[in-house]
């Protein structure tokens, strides 16, 4: 009998780690992680990590999440992703009005949830809810998802202002594109998502700005009252922490025969000296990263929010990614010509990394602008 947690434990996180690891190649290549890795996801517990105890989930914290993702990222880059998007999108379901959660959760916990926040789409008001047309690009685990948080613009009409709205839809609702074809991260199989005039009920529906917030009504727990933007960071950058020790060892194999053992008639052993340099400082810059992230699971978890903690939790997360990325595309300048193979695991990670320390909310530059004009005051000179 499989047993299905209910908690993203390090633990559980183990057996999806080593199927993800031997699906690797698989997700590259089809763009999508394989059935096997997709149940592992499920079992180990990643639906239900911030699900309500009441619908069968475990309202976890963010430090346990961070753990079980980089260990996942281990095996498998685009397996952790999903594995930390679909927790997060748990999370952010708890916060839809009654009978929402209970429609989303009919079918238990474990339900896959995926989302795509951008605001793409449209949503009309109509008697009894939205009608929601639009498409969403870049929705990562789409494939096997049971349901949808799709972001959609509200324009002002008779009794409302203009906003955005989050809805969710079932996959009977929606429309499914194959567009994603990216050099990293290929195994997300972040596809476009499209409705045409699709009917939402109003309690399936909410403004995102009460997720920005974290102020939904009814939610005691404290996993649901956390501001979307204090942890979507954290959300992105746990997988590329996992991935990044993996290139590490997958680059010190490739490194070691090289000090070990000459090329009889080609060259001689290297001298190792660089090497012990390069791996020293890429797991100084690894820790670096982990201590970075968390100190932002830390003050997600205790839930003492300010303008402040939203802006270094951005800033740290982001920092992390960077630190992330230039370590491993470092590893991959000095493996030499074999971590180029296109059946190579590093070039892999590297391009992995690569492609997530490139999302939207892991650059560098804006979050710092929020954070010194937050802890300075300034603001740029208006032009007349």
């Amino acid at each position: 009998m499989v047993h299905v947690s209910s908690l993203a434990s390090p633990a559980s996180a183990a057996d999806a780690t080593a199927v993800a690891a031997r699906y690797a190649d698989v997700a590259d290549t089809e763009r999508r992680l394989a059935p096997p890795v997709v149940e592992a996801v499920v079992n180990a517990g990643f639906p239900a990590h911030f699900a309500p105890v009441v619908h069968g989930g475990a309202e976890g914290d963010f430090a346990t999440l961070l753990t079980s993702v980089a260990t996942v990222g281990r095996g498998c880059t685009s397996a952790a992703w999903c594995a930390s998007v679909i927790a997060s999108a748990g999370r952010l379901v708890a916060a839809l009005p009654a009978p929402g959660p209970e429609d989303v959760w009919e079918k238990g916990a474990s339900t896959v949830i995926s989302a795509g926040l951008a605001p793409t789409g449209t949503a009309r008001p109509v008697r009894g809810g939205w009608r929601v047309s639009g498409g969403w690009a870049y929705v990562s685990a789409v494939d096997f998802a049971d349901w949808a948080l799709l972001a959609a613009r509200v324009p002002e009409h008779r009794g409302g202002a203009a906003h955005v709205r989050v809805c969710a839809v079932p996959r009977s609702d929606y429309r499914v594109e194959d567009t994603w074809r990216t050099i990293g991260l290929r195994g997300t199989g972040s596809h476009t998502v499209t409705l045409d005039s699709v009917l939402v009920p109003e309690y399936r529906s909410l403004p995102l700005d009460v997720l920005l917030a974290g102020s939904a009504p009814g939610e005691s727990s404290a996993c649901h009252r956390i501001p979307l933007k204090a942890a979507n960071g954290l959300t992105l950058a746990a997988p590329l922490l996992g991935s990044a020790r993996a290139a590490l060892s997958r680059w010190w194999q490739i490194v070691g025969s090289k000090v070990t053992a000459s090329r009889e008639g080609v060259t001689p052993p290297a001298e190792a000296a660089p090497f012990e340099h390069q791996y020293a400082r890429a797991e100084g810059e690894i820790d670096a990263a982990l201590l970075l992230l968390e100190s932002v699971a830390r003050r997600v978890d205790e839930a003492h929010w300010s303008a402040h903690t939203i802006a270094r939790n951005g800033r740290d997360c982001a920092l992390a990614a960077d630190l992330l990325a230039g370590t491993v595309g470092k590893l991959v300048r000095t493996a030499g010509t074999r971590a180029q193979d296109e059946s190579e695991e590093l070039q892999r990670r590297w391009r992995d990394v690569t492609c997530g320390a490139g999302h939207s909310g892991l650059q560098f530059p804006p979050a710092a602008t929020a954070y010194v004009r937050f802890m300075t005051g300034w603001e740029p000179p208006r032009t007349p």
